[in-house]
């Protein structure tokens, strides 16, 4: 969506995604659209940079090229990072908040971009909330805004 269009849809349900080169196609159920977005700050995702929204295993089917996913696991090796062997997209991960749902890479949905959200919730990666006492949830570490530049400058 560009500057200007129509405000985003945050209520979409089932949509189509693809990795970068198209190699990795997938088909997922969103568990509250796009209302779930959020980034974090764990070592890896201020790395990865990416914008997730959640769903459940049994909601994302992956159509083509699931031999090219790619498996990444770190620390407590909980968390599953599936990326496109061909590419190096991140497509989603399974999560160590919750083992139960996907993180699904809101860059790889079709018509979404990162930059269609004015603003995202970063969730405190660092302190995790596995590693904090039951109960507690997630914390947050912060909000990223993204703020169009005027159309008419250079």
């Amino acid at each position: 969506m560009a500057h200007g269009e129509n405000p985003l849809d945050k209520d979409i349900d089932t949509i189509g995604g693809a990795c970068h080169c198209g190699s990795v196609r997938f088909r997922v159920r969103l568990a509250n659209g796009l209302h779930s977005a959020r980034r974090c700050s764990c070592s890896y995702c201020r790395m990865r940079g990416a914008i997730a929204v959640s769903a459940n295993l049994s909601d994302i089917v992956i159509e083509e090229g699931e031999e090219l996913l790619t498996l990444y696991q770190f620390n407590t090796k909980t968390a599953k990072h599936y990326f496109c062997a061909r590419c190096g997209i991140y497509t989603h991960h399974q999560r160590r908040s919750n083992p139960e749902q996907y993180g699904v890479n809101v860059a790889c949905l079709e018509g979404i971009s990162p930059f269609d959200f004015s603003e995202i919730p970063v969730n405190d990666g660092v302190s995790h909330p596995s590693d904090r006492p039951a109960g507690t949830g997630p914390s947050l570490a912060g909000v990223l805004r993204f703020i169009p530049a005027d159309e008419s400058e250079p």
